[in-house]
């Protein structure tokens, strides 16, 4: 029996909420001390869906869209698909009216399976194969931004008739924080840095082709971004970059698309990004900059991801032990781990907990949550407060979990990933299901494989190399029996199966 259940008049003191900062507005304690999300015990969930469970709150992303359309009335709001991409995300930020980045066919793919309309598709990635390219093309995207030399000849090869696209510059630009989320620095792989002759070259090349219609630049900072003055620089060097390329080339960019990686919270007390100030910093660097160059002012894209789902994400966990180690720590076990939620192995992100099934209404611990999967730096939290009484089958509860855990989670162990289950007024319905052992087995190929090979050791493989290469030299068309279908090579190794 607990301290609520003898004392009933506890509960007067007890808040009725949890920290608005890490979670979705509509999360309260119930009556029995549950926390309830969009209406619904997290607890009911655990038990009519199993653990580990993603939930995530319709309303609450809904909001945070409504939010950067409010602020920002002038610009374009794309959301980056890469934080959460299914179905039911995609079909509601579109209907708030937001676009939908994808940076591969899958997501592609998905984006238009939930309604959104080719023309409001924008295709990224630093690495785009042919085929994705040549798939995006024929879906009529509303833009793809150019990463390399590479893409501009591979994609110059595929339009028809005429592509609008993007460049993007690398401007050089430290926001520090974790080295694999800085993508605004030149040592790194994504864009043309405009630091070197690299971005003058790449808007050259496309400007020689009347395929490709340039519109305007990209960039991105990185992510976790707290401090709106970064934005201002960029939008000063981007300007200074759109300026150039009227003065060598007489054409005017009408587009600025600066990212995305506005910092959400993910503990109480975490730094934020304020949006209304980071409104003032660009309209202010905008004036400043389109009135030094003496140039128009570009429409303003923003594409976050994280901003718009990370806080209405929850996860859930069964506790499976509680071991505490004589001179060290208490280890609470639960059913997942960095299958599910790679971000703390991978940044070393740090999250909150709470007991989801009841109120914490004992003495507290402090206690390391670790995931089930045979890594030793598989942990879901460090050092955070849970009842002294804890015991397994109990259910946690890991709040600001919407984006990057469904997006990157695995199958390591051979553990299938988890469902995803929407809440809001009071009702949850299932929007992925949770991925089961008979998934993992029927992609195996049980089939004998083909031993016949040629005289130089490898497999024989129906081929035809069209001999003529593209204006730039680097590419040929091979027609090979991978996919049916015909995909592009380099000239000197082939497809990496057939040597010309």
């Amino acid at each position: 029996m607990t301290l609520l259940e003898i004392f009933p008049s506890l509960r007067s003191g007890m808040p009725s909420r949890l920290d608005s900062a890490v979670w979705p507005r509509e999360t309260h304690y119930d009556d029995a001390g549950r926390v309830t999300v969009g209406g619904v015990a997290l607890a009911d969930i655990a038990d009519q869906y199993a653990t580990p469970t993603y939930v995530i709150d319709e309303d609450e992303v809904r909001q945070r869209c409504r939010a950067y359309r409010r602020v920002f009335p002038d610009a374009e709001i794309i959301y980056a698909g890469k934080a959460m991409m299914i179905r039911a995300v995609a079909k509601w930020v579109g209907q708030e009216g937001l676009s939908v980045e994808v940076c591969s066919a899958g997501e592609l793919a998905i984006a238009l399976a939930a309604g959104i309309e080719p023309g409001r598709i924008v295709l990224h990635g630093n690495g785009k194969s042919f085929d994705e390219l040549e798939v995006a093309v024929r879906a009529g995207v509303g833009r793809i931004v150019l990463d390399s030399l590479a893409e501009i000849t591979m994609l110059s090869a595929l339009v028809n008739g005429t592509q609008k696209v993007l460049i993007r510059l690398s401007p050089g630009i430290d926001v520090h924080g974790h080295p694999a989320v800085r993508t605004g620095v030149t040592d790194q792989k994504f864009g043309f840095p405009i630091a070197s002759d690299a971005a003058t070259e790449a808007v050259e090349r496309v400007l020689r082709r009347p395929e490709l219609d340039l519109i305007g630049f990209h960039c991105h900072l990185g992510s976790q971004i707290h401090d709106p003055d970064h934005y201002g620089e960029a939008v000063r060097r981007m300007i200074a970059e759109m300026a150039m390329v009227r003065r060598e080339h007489d054409v005017i960019l009408t587009e600025l698309d600066l990212g995305g990686g506005h910092a959400v919270a993910y503990r109480g007390g975490d730094a934020e990004m304020n949006l209304a100030e980071l409104a003032d910093v660009i309209e202010d660097a905008l004036d400043s900059a389109c009135a030094r160059h003496r140039f128009p002012r570009p429409r303003i894209a923003l594409e976050p991801g994280r901003a718009i789902v990370a806080r209405a994400g929850v996860t859930l966990y069964r506790v499976l032990s509680v071991k505490h180690v004589e001179g060290g720590r208490t280890y609470v076990t639960v059913d997942g781990g960095m299958g599910d939620n790679a971000r703390v192995a991978l940044y070393g992100a740090r999250y909150s907990v709470v007991v989801a099934n009841r109120h914490p209404d004992c003495a507290q611990m402090t206690a390391t949550v670790a995931g089930r999967f045979c890594e030793a730096g598989d942990i879901v939290a460090a050092d955070v407060r849970l009842p002294v009484d804890l015991r397994p089958g109990e259910v946690l509860a890991v709040p600001c979990t919407g984006a990057y855990h469904h997006s990157l989670a695995s199958t390591y162990n051979s553990v299938g990933r988890p469902p995803i289950i929407a809440v809001g007024g009071g009702r949850c319905r299932e929007l992925l299901r949770r991925e089961t052992i008979d998934d993992l087995l029927r992609r195996e190929a049980m089939s004998e494989p083909d031993t016949r090979t040629s005289r130089s050791g490898t497999l024989e493989r129906r081929r035809d190399i069209d001999s003529t290469s593209d204006n730039d030299g680097h590419y040929r068309r091979c027609s090979c029996t991978r996919g049916r279908r015909q995909h592009w090579v380099g000239a000197a190794d082939g497809c990496g199966r057939h040597r010309l």
